[in-house]
Protein backbone atom coordinates (compact mmCIF):
# COMPACT_ATOMS: atom_id res chain seq x y z
CA UNK A 1 0.00 0.00 0.00
CA UNK A 2 1.33 3.45 -0.77
CA UNK A 3 1.59 6.43 1.53
CA UNK A 4 -0.91 7.97 -0.77
CA UNK A 5 -3.49 4.98 -0.03
CA UNK A 6 -2.66 4.72 3.83
CA UNK A 7 -3.30 9.01 4.21
CA UNK A 8 -6.38 8.80 2.28
CA UNK A 9 -7.79 5.38 4.38
CA UNK A 10 -7.19 7.38 7.30
CA UNK A 11 -9.34 9.99 5.78
CA UNK A 12 -11.91 7.58 5.06
CA UNK A 13 -11.71 5.85 7.96
CA UNK A 14 -12.89 9.13 10.15
CA UNK A 15 -15.62 9.92 7.58
CA UNK A 16 -18.92 10.55 9.11
CA UNK A 17 -21.13 6.81 8.95
CA UNK A 18 -22.39 6.57 5.37
CA UNK A 19 -20.27 8.74 3.53
CA UNK A 20 -19.35 8.61 0.12
CA UNK A 21 -15.70 7.29 0.32
CA UNK A 22 -14.77 8.85 -2.80
CA UNK A 23 -16.29 12.25 -2.09
CA UNK A 24 -13.15 13.41 -0.92
CA UNK A 25 -11.09 12.71 -3.77
CA UNK A 26 -13.89 13.72 -6.33
CA UNK A 27 -14.11 16.90 -4.49
CA UNK A 28 -10.64 18.04 -4.25
CA UNK A 29 -10.05 17.12 -8.35
CA UNK A 30 -12.95 19.20 -8.98
CA UNK A 31 -11.61 22.30 -6.93
CA UNK A 32 -8.44 21.92 -9.04
CA UNK A 33 -9.87 21.46 -12.14
CA UNK A 34 -12.02 24.22 -11.86
CA UNK A 35 -9.71 26.63 -10.73
CA UNK A 36 -6.68 26.25 -13.46
CA UNK A 37 -8.79 25.64 -16.84
CA UNK A 38 -7.42 24.71 -20.27
CA UNK A 39 -3.64 25.75 -20.89
CA UNK A 40 -1.35 24.89 -24.08
CA UNK A 41 2.03 24.60 -23.32
CA UNK A 42 3.11 27.41 -25.29
CA UNK A 43 0.89 29.12 -22.16
CA UNK A 44 2.54 26.77 -19.77
CA UNK A 45 5.74 27.92 -20.87
CA UNK A 46 5.27 31.66 -20.01
CA UNK A 47 3.94 30.42 -16.82
CA UNK A 48 6.66 28.52 -15.81
CA UNK A 49 9.32 30.86 -17.06
CA UNK A 50 7.40 33.63 -15.18
CA UNK A 51 7.61 31.59 -11.81
CA UNK A 52 11.35 30.58 -12.46
CA UNK A 53 12.12 34.16 -12.87
CA UNK A 54 10.52 35.48 -9.47
CA UNK A 55 12.69 32.64 -7.92
CA UNK A 56 15.77 34.29 -8.76
CA UNK A 57 16.63 31.88 -11.67
CA UNK A 58 17.33 32.62 -15.52
CA UNK A 59 14.64 31.37 -17.89
CA UNK A 60 14.08 31.38 -21.47
CA UNK A 61 12.37 29.72 -23.81
CA UNK A 62 13.89 28.10 -27.22
CA UNK A 63 13.04 26.16 -30.60
CA UNK A 64 14.52 22.47 -30.25
CA UNK A 65 16.38 23.13 -33.13
CA UNK A 66 18.33 26.41 -31.69
CA UNK A 67 18.57 25.50 -28.11
CA UNK A 68 22.08 23.94 -28.11
CA UNK A 69 23.46 26.66 -29.99
CA UNK A 70 22.18 29.43 -27.55
CA UNK A 71 22.37 27.42 -24.54
CA UNK A 72 26.40 26.95 -25.80
CA UNK A 73 26.90 30.71 -26.28
CA UNK A 74 25.56 31.57 -22.73
CA UNK A 75 27.85 28.89 -21.37
CA UNK A 76 30.70 30.01 -22.67
CA UNK A 77 29.88 33.99 -22.26
CA UNK A 78 29.83 33.09 -18.92
CA UNK A 79 32.85 31.51 -18.19
CA UNK A 80 32.24 27.99 -17.38
CA UNK A 81 35.16 26.44 -18.21
CA UNK A 82 33.85 22.13 -16.54
CA UNK A 83 30.77 21.14 -17.22
CA UNK A 84 28.93 18.18 -16.07
CA UNK A 85 26.97 16.76 -19.16
CA UNK A 86 25.07 13.53 -19.41
CA UNK A 87 26.18 11.95 -23.02
CA UNK A 88 23.64 9.28 -22.57
CA UNK A 89 20.95 11.61 -23.58
CA UNK A 90 20.41 13.11 -26.80
CA UNK A 91 19.90 16.88 -25.19
CA UNK A 92 23.26 16.00 -23.49
CA UNK A 93 24.99 14.86 -26.95
CA UNK A 94 23.67 17.43 -28.75
CA UNK A 95 24.61 20.22 -25.93
CA UNK A 96 28.37 18.61 -25.87
CA UNK A 97 28.61 19.07 -29.97
CA UNK A 98 27.48 22.37 -29.59
CA UNK A 99 30.27 23.31 -26.85
CA UNK A 100 33.29 25.67 -27.79
CA UNK A 101 36.77 24.10 -27.35
CA UNK A 102 37.24 26.26 -23.95
CA UNK A 103 34.71 24.30 -22.14
CA UNK A 104 35.36 21.14 -21.08
CA UNK A 105 32.62 18.41 -21.07
CA UNK A 106 32.49 16.16 -18.19
CA UNK A 107 30.82 12.51 -17.60
CA UNK A 108 29.91 11.73 -14.29
CA UNK A 109 31.33 8.41 -14.53
CA UNK A 110 33.56 7.83 -11.73
CA UNK A 111 32.41 6.94 -8.04
CA UNK A 112 32.04 10.04 -6.23
CA UNK A 113 35.02 9.22 -3.50
CA UNK A 114 37.37 8.85 -6.33
CA UNK A 115 37.36 12.51 -7.62
CA UNK A 116 35.27 14.50 -4.69
CA UNK A 117 38.04 16.94 -4.94
CA UNK A 118 37.99 17.97 -8.55
CA UNK A 119 33.89 17.67 -8.37
CA UNK A 120 33.58 20.18 -5.90
CA UNK A 121 36.66 22.76 -6.42
CA UNK A 122 36.83 22.42 -10.59
CA UNK A 123 33.23 21.93 -11.75
CA UNK A 124 31.12 25.09 -12.71
CA UNK A 125 28.03 23.81 -13.79
CA UNK A 126 25.86 20.71 -14.01
CA UNK A 127 23.65 20.17 -16.88
CA UNK A 128 20.47 17.69 -16.39
CA UNK A 129 17.26 16.88 -18.32
CA UNK A 130 13.85 17.63 -16.49
CA UNK A 131 11.08 15.00 -16.39
CA UNK A 132 9.17 17.53 -15.96
CA UNK A 133 7.33 20.96 -14.78
CA UNK A 134 5.32 22.40 -12.50
CA UNK A 135 4.27 25.81 -13.96
CA UNK A 136 2.61 27.50 -11.20
CA UNK A 137 5.71 27.29 -9.29
CA UNK A 138 8.50 27.31 -11.71
CA UNK A 139 9.35 23.43 -10.26
CA UNK A 140 11.53 21.11 -11.99
CA UNK A 141 11.11 17.78 -11.48
CA UNK A 142 14.31 15.60 -11.78
CA UNK A 143 14.83 11.90 -12.03
CA UNK A 144 18.28 11.13 -11.23
CA UNK A 145 19.87 8.18 -12.24
CA UNK A 146 23.46 6.58 -12.47
CA UNK A 147 24.63 8.61 -15.72
CA UNK A 148 22.78 11.74 -14.17
CA UNK A 149 23.00 11.30 -10.22
CA UNK A 150 21.46 14.46 -8.10
CA UNK A 151 25.19 15.55 -7.52
CA UNK A 152 24.73 17.16 -10.74
CA UNK A 153 22.34 19.50 -9.63
CA UNK A 154 22.96 19.83 -6.43
CA UNK A 155 26.79 20.37 -6.48
CA UNK A 156 28.15 22.88 -9.01
CA UNK A 157 27.74 26.65 -8.13
CA UNK A 158 25.41 26.66 -11.88
CA UNK A 159 22.86 24.07 -12.10
CA UNK A 160 21.24 24.52 -15.66
CA UNK A 161 18.21 22.46 -16.66
CA UNK A 162 16.23 21.42 -20.25
CA UNK A 163 12.75 20.95 -19.35
CA UNK A 164 10.23 20.56 -22.64
CA UNK A 165 7.36 22.53 -23.35
CA UNK A 166 4.92 19.32 -23.81
CA UNK A 167 5.89 17.61 -20.39
CA UNK A 168 4.52 20.76 -18.39
CA UNK A 169 2.09 20.50 -15.61
CA UNK A 170 -0.16 23.22 -14.64
CA UNK A 171 0.20 22.67 -10.75
CA UNK A 172 1.40 19.60 -8.57
CA UNK A 173 -2.23 17.81 -8.70
CA UNK A 174 -2.13 17.76 -11.89
CA UNK A 175 1.69 16.39 -12.33
CA UNK A 176 0.44 14.16 -10.05
CA UNK A 177 -2.33 12.33 -11.55
CA UNK A 178 -0.71 12.91 -14.86
CA UNK A 179 2.52 11.00 -14.13
CA UNK A 180 0.74 8.46 -11.58
CA UNK A 181 2.70 9.16 -8.82
CA UNK A 182 -0.06 7.13 -7.07
CA UNK A 183 0.75 4.13 -9.03
CA UNK A 184 4.63 3.91 -7.78
CA UNK A 185 7.33 7.06 -7.81
CA UNK A 186 10.84 6.36 -8.55
CA UNK A 187 12.98 6.00 -5.77
CA UNK A 188 15.12 9.00 -6.66
CA UNK A 189 12.55 12.00 -7.58
CA UNK A 190 14.26 15.52 -6.94
CA UNK A 191 11.47 18.61 -6.97
CA UNK A 192 13.88 22.27 -7.82
CA UNK A 193 12.54 25.43 -7.56
CA UNK A 194 15.31 27.82 -8.24
CA UNK A 195 18.55 28.45 -6.81
CA UNK A 196 19.25 27.20 -2.97
CA UNK A 197 18.54 30.15 -0.73
CA UNK A 198 18.54 30.16 2.72
CA UNK A 199 18.37 33.00 6.11
CA UNK A 200 19.80 33.26 9.21
CA UNK A 201 18.55 34.14 12.28
CA UNK A 202 17.85 37.88 10.99
CA UNK A 203 16.09 36.72 7.55
CA UNK A 204 19.52 37.74 5.24
CA UNK A 205 19.31 36.13 2.13
CA UNK A 206 21.65 34.01 1.07
CA UNK A 207 22.17 31.88 -2.02
CA UNK A 208 23.98 28.61 -2.48
CA UNK A 209 24.57 27.59 1.02
CA UNK A 210 22.62 23.64 0.59
CA UNK A 211 22.66 23.62 -3.51
CA UNK A 212 23.45 25.90 -6.83
CA UNK A 213 23.73 29.37 -6.36
CA UNK A 214 22.28 29.88 -9.73
CA UNK A 215 19.76 28.07 -12.08
CA UNK A 216 19.45 28.34 -15.60
CA UNK A 217 16.04 27.04 -17.21
CA UNK A 218 16.05 26.06 -20.73
CA UNK A 219 12.09 25.69 -22.06
CA UNK A 220 11.96 23.44 -25.11
CA UNK A 221 9.71 24.64 -27.64
CA UNK A 222 7.86 23.91 -30.90
CA UNK A 223 7.70 20.95 -30.20
CA UNK A 224 4.76 17.85 -30.39
CA UNK A 225 3.90 15.34 -27.60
Amino acid sequence: MSARDRILGRLRAAAPHGADTHDLEHRIDAHFDARRGAASPHVLAQRMQAALEAVRAQAWCARADEWPALLAQRIADAGVRRILVDSASAEGRALRAALPPSVEALAFDRPLEDWKGELFGTVDAGFTVARSGIAATGTLVLAPDAASPRTVSLVPPLHIALVHAHTLHADLHQALHAERWQDGMPTNLVLATGPSRTSDIQQTLAFGAHGPRWTWVVIVTGESA
